[in-house]
């Protein structure tokens, strides 16, 4: 059982406080950090699409869960699908303008609620802090 003093106790009580922080302000968007993840991952790709093989790698997700989140955002006129020119096989997503402006609100909504998250650090102890993180999740890998 985890325990207070651990560090899985205050790393999921972190996950579960910046999910729900997070998806509180971007209920507005009628969102899902799962969609905006989705979104964001869109608008850095090359021409803004991707496969869906290559969103359910980024995502870490089976291939039903990333397809459900690509038809909600669909139906939300943020992306649109279609087949892969060269091999129609492949289904392809691509981030529409709609998508594009809801990234910029999604990343301001998600700044604010990571501010809210390390307000209580200095400067210093934020670096460190980030270090620290980075360190830990590339052991992950």
């Amino acid at each position: 059982m985890i325990q207070e003093n651990d560090c899985g106790f205050y790393i999921k009580h972190i996950h579960d406080a910046l999910e729900r922080d997070s998806n509180n302000a971007l209920r507005d968007e009628d969102l899902t950090m799962a969609q905006v993840t989705v979104l964001l991952q869109l608008n850095s790709a090359p021409k803004k699409e991707l496969s869906m093989k290559e969103l359910e790698k980024r995502l870490r997700v089976a291939q039903s869960t990333a397809s459900g989140i690509i038809v909600r955002l669909e139906q939300k006129g943020f992306v649109e699908s279609f087949g892969c020119p060269d091999d129609r096989r492949i289904k392809m997503v691509r981030i529409t303008q709609a998508g594009i402006d809801c990234c910029h609100i999604s990343e301001q909504r998600m700044r604010e609620a990571e501010e809210r998250l390390l307000s209580s650090l200095t400067e210093t102890e934020r670096e460190i802090f980030n270090t620290l993180l980075r360190k830990v999740s590339n052991s992950m890998q």
